[in-house]
């Protein structure tokens, strides 16, 4: 005979932060594809590979970022840089 378990809220959201940090890492880790609104996907990748790829500073990038001068897109609290871009 099965024994049942409780799940409780804590333990959803112990898993909730879990999952999140998980997929935070996946995409931390390669270039991502994200949909755009108009369906066109384009290639984006991570702010830390970004200013590595281009040789420029964190804070340079940034600083493009802010004044308009490339696209990029916030997504699960990172940002993602368009591929061309750069």
């Amino acid at each position: 005979m099965q024994t049942l378990e409780v799940l409780t809220k804590a333990d959803l959201a112990q898993f909730k932060i879990y999952l999140l940090k998980e997929i935070e890492i996946l995409l931390d880790k390669k270039m991502i594809v994200i949909p755009s609104s108009n369906n066109s996907d384009i290639k984006r990748i991570p702010g830390n590979v970004a200013h590595q790829f281009s040789n420029i500073s964190g804070g340079t990038l940034q600083n493009l970022r802010i004044t308009g001068k490339i696209w990029f897109k916030k997504f699960l609290g990172s940002y993602y840089y368009n591929f061309h871009d750069l």
